[in-house]
This record gives C-alpha cells, structure tokens and sequence, in this order.
C-alpha cells in the first residue's frame, strides 16, 4: 500500500516529487514521443479522462513542439495491452501515461513497456506489483470519504438518519467508505442502511426507491458518485421527498457542480475526484523531460469540498462529464 500524501486541487507531491511544475515553455534539446494510453469512453467519469486527455495534448503541444503526444483509447484490457505493444513499437515512444483498464491484466504489458527503456507513468488505478512505474498519479479515497462524512455530520449538527449508496465492491469502494465512517465515528448519526449501486445512475435509482420505500425520514444521503447522485436525485423528485433530506455525491460531474453553482438544496455540494488527474499526469511526464529536477514517485490529489463559493474552478461545461 502507498503512503498517500494529499493536496487541495493538485498541489502537493511526495517528497520524491521535487522538480517545479513551471510549463513555461522551456526549450527541449530533441524530440521525445509520449503515449497516453486510456480506456475508451464518450460519458461518465473515463468520459471526462478523455476530453481532459486531450485537451492536454493540444496544451502541451503547442507549448512543447519538440514533444509529440499520441493518445489511445482501448475498449478492453486486452486491447489496451495491444496498444502498448503497438506504442513501443511502432511509435518508438519515450514515456508512457497509462490509466490501465485493469489493474490485474496491464500489470505485465506495463513491466515490458518499462523494461524497453520508456519513462512510465501509471494513472489512478495502480499495478498489481509496486516499483514498475516512475512516477504514480492518483486521487485520494479515502479522503473522498472523509470530507463526505465531515460534511454530513457538521450539516446535521451531529445527529440524524442517512442511507448509503457504495459504488462497486474494491478496494477503491473500501477505502471512500472508511474514511467516512472515521469521519462520523463518535456522532449519532445513524446509518440506516448501506448498498452498493456500482457508480451507476440506474443502480442508484433502484437502491434509493428502495430506501424511500423503507425509511419514512431521511436526513441526508451519501452517494458516493455523482452518477449514483444523479439516480438518488430521480428517485427522490419522484418520491416529492426534497424537501426532507440533501444528497452528497462525489467526482466532480458538471451536472452535479452546475446543480451546486446555482444553489441547489438538494445537492449543496459535491466531493472532487477529478478526470483531470490524467491531465496532471501528462504535465508530470512532460516535466520529466524538460526539466532540471527529477520527476519521480508519487502524486495524490486531494479531495476538496466542491461549494457554491469555489463550484465554479472545476465547472468544465465543454467536458463529457
């Protein structure tokens, strides 16, 4: 297990972390080939990685010439292992980012990317086997799960009713969920009941119908995600529930962080775990070959509280997600 240190926003490195990210616009002595290797998507949160993928590839670009940046997209994992092979040899590519479909099965195509001599930088979802990649980028989980809990107790002054919506059962899922039971640990809140709804707005709909169904009062609701939110929210206009109980998702979707710019009540606020870390990873990558320091180790954005104040940094109407 990593040691995670966390930022607000992206700020923050581990130690190992020490080269300025300063785009200036430095000159590149040669040219250097990065590939970004990513799953396939046009919505959802893999949605926005790709609209943030590229959109950094036309940034870096044009800020770097010297550097050219070729993203793929895979549907599987073992296309995306194709495509690795395909990055090493036939784009002869000096650094790869890669957000591994899974974790499991690039864990082996990666070792062999790395093992050709290429810079690796792996995205969110982490190897099976640590040490393969230079550099790791990554959100933080459990601080997902933290300021969520934070949030809901200091709302409820302590005390009330919640449900509980999980996404899939990993150890992503495990590490959100407990750090928001550390963060309501010792308030009487009580959880009513818990349930994994996938990360999926459908799920969401049928798991909180369920609980509508159940529990006559409701004080606040934890979704997780904001494609959970967004069921949460169907199923409880349809209910004609709004007015008892507020939703707090988590991500970062610009349905949800519209919803909190214009002070939705119902959703006052969301948790960040950004699409755009694949943006970050890019820059990082392009740092290692532009710039004086070293460019190594671990780099964990933090979660923030996404509020009516700030909604509107990490609105990206443009974006899929």
């Amino acid at each position: 297990m990593r040691t995670i240190k966390t930022a607000v926003k992206a700020c923050v490195t581990t130690a190992a972390l020490t080269s300025a990210i300063g785009l200036s616009g430095a000159a590149v002595a040669q040219e250097y080939t990065i590939g970004v290797s990513i799953p396939a998507a046009t919505h959802g949160w893999t949605g926005g990685v790709n609209y943030h993928a590229e959109e950094a590839k036309k940034r870096l670009e044009a800020l770097y010439p010297d550097i050219e940046i070729t993203i793929s997209t895979a549907g599987t994992a073992g296309e995306q292992a194709n495509d690795l092979e395909d990055l090493v040899s036939l784009r002869n590519i000096d650094a790869l980012v890669v957000l591994p479909f899974e974790s499991g099965p690039l864990t082996d195509p990666v070792r062999r990317v790395k093992d050709s001599g290429v810079f690796v930088t792996v995205v969110d979802r982490g190897l099976t086997e640590e040490g393969i990649e230079d550099l790791y980028v990554a959100g933080n989980n459990h601080e997902l799960g933290r300021v969520s809990g934070e949030y809901i107790r200091e709302r409820l002054d302590d005390e009330g009713d919640i449900v509980v919506l999980r996404g899939i059962p990993t150890v992503i899922d495990d590490e959100r969920v407990q750090g928001f039971q550390e963060a309501i640990e010792g308030s009487d809140i009580n959880i009513l009941d818990m349930q994994h709804a996938n990360w999926n707005r459908d799920d969401g709909f049928e798991v909180m119908q369920d609980y509508l169904s159940r529990f006559d009062s409701i004080d606040a609701v934890w979704a997780q995600d904001d494609d959970i939110a967004l069921g949460v929210i169907e199923a409880v206009r349809q209910a004609d529930r709004e007015d008892e109980l507020f939703i707090v998702g988590g991500a970062g979707m610009k349905d949800i962080i519209k919803r909190v710019m214009d002070g939705d009540e119902l959703v006052p606020v969301d948790v960040l775990y950004p699409p755009a870390m694949i943006a970050t990873a890019m820059d990082l990558t392009v740092q290692h070959f532009v710039s004086n320091g070293p460019v190594l180790g671990e780099y964990i954005l933090g979660s923030p509280l996404i509020t009516q104040e700030n909604a509107e940094q990490y609105y990206f109407p443009d974006s899929p997600f």
